[in-house]
């Protein structure tokens, strides 16, 4: 299964704003969470989401922007393929 990280920035935006893009990421399939290997899930920094699957890099973007085009708001999405991950500093969920 492919892990992607998704960080999306909407302009002249508040967080009103960011609360209506969580629910439409959700709707895509996105979470705001991430759970580590030992199975502890974190929470992801704001605006960054996680989606695993059978997807390319072309459907995870199209989800995405499907999400932040709802908003009404420009915005700016970027997308990785994990190949690993390792953090520190996030909260604990």
């Amino acid at each position: 299964m492919k892990k992607f990280t998704t960080r999306i920035v909407l302009n002249d935006a508040d967080w009103e704003d960011y609360n209506d893009l969580y629910t439409y990421m959700d709707q895509e399939g996105f979470t705001d969470e991430i759970t580590s290997s030992d199975g502890v899930t974190y929470k992801l920094p704001d605006a960054e989401y996680d989606i695993s699957g059978n997807f390319d890099l072309e459907a995870v973007i199209a989800k995405a922007k499907r999400a932040a085009v709802k908003t009404g708001k420009k915005y700016k999405v970027f997308i990785t393929q994990s190949a690993g991950r390792k953090w520190v500093g996030l909260d604990k969920v």
